[in-house]
């Protein structure tokens, strides 16, 4: 009569629970001892504890500050805080100040928390560069000015 369905928990519950999205779409981890060689496409969202050694393409992706990416990274939104070596293109990006990237930034709007160490390009995205390289679903921007967010 008052049971709970398999993938509901009451709040007082420490785990995550796995629920469906806007979309449809749930979101998958990767936890600290895992590592993938290989490329990851995923209509899910992303949160990444491991190692992944190539590139990923994902809605959203949030990487923890333990982590280490080899391989460029295309998604709607991203939340940088580990090791990234190539580059990565996001409408909205996030870096952390755990973040430590090593390759080119393309964004629409950008935040960067003091302390985050990038070595590399930034670069606005133009609407010529925006269909060459397109997300999973872009959307349009109020304004063509570049965004950028500096976090204290």
């Amino acid at each position: 009569m008052f049971s709970k369905k398999p993938d509901e928990y009451s709040p007082s519950e420490t785990r995550p629970v796995a629920r469906p999205t806007a979309g449809g779409s749930t979101f998958s981890v990767i936890g600290s001892d895992v590592v993938i060689r290989g490329d990851i496409e995923a209509t899910a969202d992303l949160h990444i504890d491991g190692r992944v050694e190539g590139d990923i393409k994902c809605a959203s992706l949030v990487q923890g500050d333990g982590s280490q990416i080899d391989g460029a990274i295309t998604a709607e939104t991203a939340r940088v805080g580990g090791a990234v070596s190539g580059s990565i293109t996001a409408r909205e990006l996030v870096v952390l100040r755990t973040a430590k990237i090593n390759g080119d930034v393309h964004y629409d709007a950008l935040t960067i928390e003091q302390g985050a160490e990038v070595e590399g390009r930034f670069a606005h995205r133009t609407p010529s560069r925006a269909t060459a390289a397109p997300l999973a679903s872009p959307k349009p921007s109020d304004d063509s000015e570049p965004k950028l967010t500096l976090a204290s």
